[in-house]
């Protein structure tokens, strides 16, 4: 039998993770952290997630590794499991939270694997719920929001929540950039969010196709306006949306298809 477990290890620093290491993390609330999916031991939009983990850096611990330390950590863990896996590199200060002695630090790496994922089937319905993540524009562990509003949306019969903000504007979803399309441009809506390096890569790729976009302000009496709707993060470019709240929304079978041909247009890269 194969034993799981050794085929997606866990690192940090470059090491194999011990029980001791680990501890600390399961109750860490301060780090952040980038999702990727590896396919043939490559990846796509490697660039992106480089720049999501130097950006935050900065941000949270005032120090940011150098890129090919970030690259050597991941080529170690696509190197030493599957051809195609879920990677995960997550981004911590060893003096930990609740401190000063956490600022201006060099931050550690944890990248951990895992079997390979391309998301639900869908299509989705999503309960909309107001909500406005701290810290929106960075990727960041310790959200017990994202699953809570999940958890109530199952509870009240849809599949995942959409966040409405305290102007009345669609932004994203739980763990899902949200997008639209008005039959002839692909809308991304225009609020306080994180900005997914599944969608900066479809962004780019439908720019090169020659695909009209747009960033809007998004309210929930525009949906009927519009004639498709889907979801991405890092396991899919396009999941469809068949109601956001009250309001169903049309079947566009063209719409997810054009997500995906925008993401299979993107170079997938041997991490080098």
């Amino acid at each position: 039998m194969t034993n799981e477990t050794s085929l997606y290890p866990a690192a940090l620093n470059g090491r194999p993770a011990n029980v001791a290491d680990l501890i600390p993390l399961a109750f860490a609330g301060f780090a952040h952290f980038t999702a990727i999916q590896v396919r043939d031991r490559k990846i796509r939009g490697l660039d992106l997630h480089l720049k999501r983990l130097n950006n935050a850096s900065l941000a949270f611990f005032g120090h940011a590794l150098p890129d090919e330390d970030l690259r050597a950590h991941i080529r170690q863990a696509i190197d030493a499991g599957p051809a195609d896996q879920s990677l995960t590199v997550t981004v911590f200060s060893p003096h930990g939270e609740f401190t000063p002695d956490s600022m201006d630090v060099e931050p550690a790496v944890l990248v951990r694997t895992a079997a390979p994922s391309n998301g639900p089937t869908g299509p989705l319905r999503l309960a909309v719920v107001e909500h406005e993540r701290p810290l929106a524009n960075f990727k960041h562990v310790g959200e017990s929001g994202k699953t809570y509003y999940l958890h109530q949306a199952a509870r009240d019969g849809f599949d995942d929540a959409a966040f409405i903000d305290r102007h009345g504007r669609l932004s994203e979803a739980t763990i899902w950039n949200l997008v639209f399309w008005d039959g002839e441009a692909v809308i991304w809506p225009k609020a306080e969010m994180l900005t997914g390096t599944m969608m900066g890569t479809v962004q780019r790729q439908l720019e090169r196709l020659g695909v009209p976009q747009h960033h809007e302000e998004i309210t929930l009496s525009r949906l009927k306006g519009f004639s498709g709707a889907a979801v991405m993060n890092s396991w899919t470019p396009g999941i469809a949306v068949s109601a956001i709240g009250a309001t169903a929304m049309p079947e566009a079978k063209a719409f997810p298809d054009l997500l995906h041909q925008a993401h299979a247009a993107e170079p997938a890269e041997s991490v080098s």
